[in-house]
């Protein structure tokens, strides 16, 4: 009789490649969120595991705020190729001119337009599910998805109307023009991620890793110096040795001052931190309840 029993890592692997396995079974139109950051990484990884010799039976979509890290950019393009995937980009700068997104007078963060440039990629390729890599540790109002997150006619999340989870039963009924979002690395954690990115040897975009770079002090954290929003004449700018621990506009993704340049020195980072990861996101410092607002309107 057989003594083997899985570990945590192996645990959380084992539930997310099922998650997966059950979107290619149950829905017909599905896509993968890809935006190379350190969790979409992970999802790759789950879908080359879940689905491998065969092709991945879903695309990578990935919305382009115009204000994306270029490391990032060339490091997805890059991973799409190796996959031998289809990669979809729309950018919100094509929304703008279409009419689709509008930004908002002074506005120039474009969170608030991934909202209508991914919801009309939905509607374009008939997109039925869309898998994310959020995760429940991130921020209260990613804590209350389910792994199976339902989606109105609208793209619309209301979190008091989702549907029971028991027994890893997953509901994946929807009526036409509802979709839903689904997130295989619900019970993952900020450690777990990097543990797993370090077991399965995974690459990951270089900004992730201490470099130097000119920033400036604003919203109480340092935020990379650049022609987007150039520092004011009252404003601290320095050089310093930095990395980034989550991913988001360039604008809005705070920089942590760190030495880590290896995926071992950022585990033990981490361990040792007693900021939260979205601590270091200035979107998320306008409001506790924000990110809620944005993902009931739509956003990811």
């Amino acid at each position: 009789m057989s003594n083997y029993h899985l570990d945590h890592l192996q645990h959380l692997e084992t539930e997310a490649i099922h998650v997966m396995r059950e979107v290619a079974g149950e829905f017909e139109r599905p896509a993968l969120l890809f935006s190379g950051g350190k969790d979409s990484i992970c999802l790759l990884r789950l879908a080359e595991k879940a689905f491998r010799p065969s092709d991945l039976p879903m695309p990578l979509l990935n919305v382009d705020t115009g204000h994306h890290f270029p490391e990032l950019n060339d490091f997805r393009d890059r991973r799409a190729v190796q996959l031998g995937a289809k990669l979809i980009i729309r950018k919100v700068e094509d929304a703008i001119a279409k009419g689709i997104a509008v930004p908002a007078t002074g506005e120039v963060g474009r969170n608030k337009l991934q909202i209508p440039t991914l919801l009309a990629a939905i509607e374009e390729f008939r997109f039925d599910c869309c898998i994310g890599g959020a995760r429940r540790d991130e921020e209260k109002a990613r804590a209350k998805e389910r792994f199976f997150s339902f989606r109105d006619s609208f793209g619309q999340w209301d979190p008091k109307n989702q549907r029971p989870e028991i027994w890893n039963l997953y509901n994946a009924r929807i009526n036409p023009g509802e979709n839903m979002r689904v997130f295989p690395l619900s019970n993952w954690t900020e450690m777990d991620v990097w543990e797993y990115i370090q077991r399965e040897k995974l690459e990951v975009p270089t900004i992730y890793f201490s470099h130097r770079r000119k920033c400036v002090r604003r919203v109480g954290q340092w935020l990379p110096v650049t022609d987007i929003i150039p520092p004011k004449p009252n404003e601290e700018v320095r050089e310093l040795v930095v990395r980034v621990r989550t991913i988001g506009d360039i604008i809005s993704t705070g920089m942590i001052e760190s030495p880590a340049k290896s995926v071992e020195d950022i585990i033990t980072e981490i361990a040792a931190a007693r900021v939260t990861e979205r601590g270091s996101r200035a979107d998320d410092k306008t409001s506790e309840a924000a990110m809620e607002d944005r993902k009931k309107a739509g956003y990811f």
